[in-house]
This record gives C-alpha cells, sequence and structure tokens, in this order.
C-alpha cells in the first residue's frame, strides 16, 4: 500500500467515525463499508477530542459575557447539538433496560424500544445537572479549567467507551442497534491508537492529575464491564452510550476533587 493510498484510507475511517458520532456530514468522497465501520473505533478518542474542542470553544466565548452557569450549559448544548443526544439517549435506554428488565431478553428488547421510562428519565436528568453542577464548579478555579475538564472528558470516556469493544462480546443479534456495524471486531491496531489518543492527551497534564485520571477511568471501566456482564452478558450500543456518559462524568469528579493540583 502506497503512502498516499494509506493516509487517503485513515482521513475515510476518520471521517466514518465523524460521520458515525456525530451530525457532522461525511464528505462524499467517502465510502463506508463494514471493514472501514470496524476500523474506525480507531478514531473515537479523535472524534471525542474535535466534540470537547467545540464545546470547550463554545464555553471559552460565552463565559467573556455571561455567567459561569450559562456558559456550561451552552457549552453542553453545543455538545448535544453536534452529537444528536446519541450517548445521553445510549444511558437512558440503558438505565430502562436495566432498571425495568427481569431477564436479558426483557431488558434488551426495553433498551430497543424508544420510548423513555422512568429509570432513562431519571438517570438522563440526574446526569445532565450533575454534568452541569460538576462543569460550573471547574470554572469557578478558572476559566481554562472547566475549558480542559471540557477536551479531557469527552475525549477520554470516548476512549474507555470504545475500548469495551475489544474485550466484550456483542449480545444483540439483529440489526437494530446503533452500533451494530461496530460489534464485528476490533483488531490490536484500533485499540493501540484509540489508546493512544488519550494518553497523549494525558501527557499534557500535571502527572499527579493525570495518573489520578488513568486510575479512576480503569476503576469505572472495571464496574461497568462487571455491569454489563451480569446485566445482559456483554454490550450493545446503548450501553457504550452509557458508559461514555458515566466516564465523561467520572472525569469531571477527579478534576474537580484534583482542583488544587490544576
Amino acid at each position: 500500500m502506497s503512502r498516499k493510498h494509506h493516509w487517503h484510507r485513515q482521513s475515510d475511517l476518520f471521517f466514518v467515525a465523524l460521520g458515525f458520532f456525530t451530525r457532522i456530514p461525511m464528505p462524499s468522497w467517502v465510502e463506508v463499508d463494514g471493514d472501514k465501520l470496524n476500523q474506525a473505533s480507531r478514531y473515537f478518542g479523535l472524534v471525542g477530542l474535535c466534540i470537547g474542542l467545540c464545546c470547550a470553544f463554545v464555553f471559552w466565548l460565552s463565559q467573556l459575557w455571561l455567567p459561569a452557569g450559562v456558559a456550561v450549559l451552552l457549552a453542553m448544548i453545543a455538545g448535544v447539538l453536534l452529537t444528536g443526544g446519541f450517548h445521553e439517549d445510549g444511558l437512558a435506554d440503558t438505565a430502562d433496560g436495566f432498571g425495568g428488565g427481569w431477564c436479558v431478553a426483557d431488558k434488551l428488547s426495553i433498551m430497543k424500544d424508544s420510548r423513555l421510562g422512568t429509570y432513562g428519565a431519571l438517570a438522563l436528568v440526574l446526569a445532565l445537572l450533575l454534568k452541569w453542577q460538576l462543569l460550573v464548579e471547574l470554572a469557578l478555579y478558572a476559566p481554562m479549567v472547566a475549558v480542559w475538564a471540557l477536551v479531557l472528558g469527552h475525549c477520554l470516556s470516548r476512549v474507555l467507551a470504545a475500548s469495551i469493544i475489544f474485550t466484550e462480546t456483542y449480545v444483540r443479534d439483529d440489526d437494530s442497534s446503533k452500533s451494530r456495524p461496530l460489534a464485528q471486531t476490533q483488531g490490536i491496531d484500533e485499540l493501540l491508537i484509540l489508546l493512544a489518543t488519550g494518553l497523549l492527551l494525558l501527557l499534557c497534564l500535571n502527572g499527579v492529575v493525570a495518573f489520578a485520571l488513568l486510575i479512576a477511568l480503569w476503576l469505572i471501566r472495571c464496574l461497568l464491564v462487571a455491569l454489563f456482564r451480569r446485566q445482559i452478558g456483554g454490550y450493545t450500543g446503548d450501553t457504550l452510550g452509557a458508559a461514555q456518559q458515566l466516564a465523561e462524568l467520572g472525569c469531571y469528579l477527579v478534576l474537580l476533587a484534583m482542583g488544587n493540583a490544576l
């Protein structure tokens, strides 16, 4: 494979990942197939970095004229508009399925249902409120702390969520799930590039903060994997969305706890 063809394929994979996880349209010259969808998982962290940068820019610009709480809310709205609430939907569906189903089949059926239940509504509202409060508290340290938090939270949480594809089993056999094209395989190349994205970002931080984030995210991943295995025996697209949202909140919690070290 020539170098030109290699970089052309890598750009295709990035745009496939960007188109899958955001409302940003892919260029017309990008051809999508099952193989590219599998390999595109290597760039999920990079997509998260792009989303985080956009949200951080909205926050930074807004806080120049508006109170921190309003600026944080605008940044959150920007993130939802960019992704179409993709991950928030996964969190709500996962909460409904795990909370309302008695067996695996019931849980998967409930998660596939487009209607929002009590468990999903509670999870979504509480997660959004907690996210807003954590970011406002971080902004009180300094606006740039919240800027960094948004970038880190969006990138690292997607690295964690996508890494679950590598080790866990996809448990839905039909084509109704949002993650079905990504559930076939994730090779070691995809995993290494995915992890490298997060590690490179962590290298930009204070060593103590970076280490705390690394340990916290590893623990969050272990807990989520154990929960998913116990509840449904693996993962679905909805549980990946839930993992992203919970990992993002975990990042903000760690950063707030480590505030004096930032």
